[in-house]
């Protein structure tokens, strides 16, 4: 898709944020932290600005990415895009409770206070579980990687701490199968993806699709991870878990953002209530940035680098990140969102993981420039 930039923000303010987006993205690239990325810009019922850069590997001949048809690995965003929103489908229609606890439907969750965790826990990261185990077993089967997750003990008392955890994900997608008796996947292309215009999102992606898969790692044979989800645990639960695994276009990531957008403005007929999305966006006392599923922007950045959502975030910003160079957030107040897609775990250069965050910044701060927010960096 070539460069588009609507009608309504035809302004010099929407030209210099252009520019400054594409610099962002031009130096990503030369610096060499991605070969590739999409960003995408809009409001609740438009597309103020689409684009595609560099390319799919570092190879001069690859193709380049298309908001509309590259498919991406878009790795921990598949816990909002996914998991949290399924969760919020189920609370939404009364079948699951937030509070209840996560034994209720996991009886193999057992262990020292594991009877205190609840789903609400889990969506805040306030479990009390570590940020992190391998789920390697022998002979590798995606039960045996389920006994591993269950036999993870506590780390600190459950509702203390928000700790960010990708077992909490993992858990949490595993009660939505045991609600609604279907596999994830099944359930949130029907229940998520459809209804929030997602159509090109999907799991697994079938043969014909990875062609347009954008690959999300270098092999040591030189060969290219494509069209298999990037994180090794989610590929010992079948390449369908809670914490990755979706794999979706620009344009896809856009609509999703659109459906919170309208949804939260109250419009008729949204996927979710309007009062359970709100629900959703909410922070405990305990949960630091942290809203169930979503995270918010950190004012007392620790090594004085700039929030992941930009220097001119607001608090009524929410969004998430993914390993693989990913990053998904909308402002309720402002009426805007911001897609950003990149291969970075693909060669990644030493790095990288830090080098994004300001890459990230600069994209935020640009389109909210574009779009007419008045922002000094």
């Amino acid at each position: 898709m070539a460069l588009c930039l609507l009608a309504a923000a035809g302004t010099l303010s929407a030209q210099d944020g252009a520019a400054a987006i594409d610099t962002a993205i031009d130096e990503g690239i030369t610096q060499r932290i991605f070969p590739g990325a999409v960003v995408v810009v809009g409001r609740a019922d438009t597309i103020l600005y689409a684009k595609g850069y560099g390319g799919y590997t570092w190879d001069r001949d690859t193709r380049r990415p298309d908001p509309t048809w590259s498919l991406w690995d878009i790795a921990s965003l598949s816990k909002v895009v996914a998991t949290a929103s399924a969760v919020a489908v189920l609370v939404d229609s009364g079948r699951l409770a937030l509070d209840a606890p996560v034994g209720a439907f996991l009886p193999a969750f057992r262990g020292v206070d594991k009877d205190q965790v609840t789903v609400r826990m889990l969506l805040d990261h306030t479990s009390g579980l570590p940020a992190w185990v391998p789920l390697r077993n022998t002979p590798p089967t995606i039960a045996g990687a389920q006994a591993k997750l269950f036999e993870t003990e506590l780390r600190r008392p459950p509702g203390e701490v928000s700790v960010y955890s990708d077992l909490n994900a993992i858990l949490a997608a595993m009660i939505v199968e045991e609600v609604t008796g279907e596999p994830l996947d099944q359930y949130t292309t029907a229940a998520v993806f459809a209804p929030t215009g997602m159509g090109g999102a999907e799991w697994r992606p079938a043969p014909a699709d990875r062609l347009r898969a954008v690959p999300s790692e270098r092999l040591a044979d030189g060969s290219a991870r494509t069209g298999r989800v990037h994180d090794p645990n989610a590929r010992l639960l079948g390449d369908v878990a809670g914490h990755a695994g979706v794999f979706a276009t620009g344009i896809d990531m856009a609509h999703f953002a659109q459906s919170w957008l309208k949804g939260l403005s109250g419009e008729r007929n949204s996927w979710v209530s309007s009062p359970t999305l709100r629900r959703f966006l909410e922070r405990s006392d305990v949960s630091g940035t942290r809203a169930l599923g979503w995270d918010t922007p950190r004012r007392d950045i620790d090594d004085g680098g700039p929030s992941l959502y930009g220097r001119c975030t607001t608090m009524s910003t929410y969004g998430h990140t993914g390993f693989t160079g990913t990053m998904l957030w909308f402002d309720t107040e402002q009426d805007l969102f911001v897609v950003l897609l990149t291969n970075r775990s693909y060669a990644p250069m030493r790095g990288s993981l830090d080098a994004i965050r300001e890459v990230r910044a600069q994209v935020s701060d640009a389109a909210r420039r574009m779009a007419g927010e008045r922002c000094a960096t």
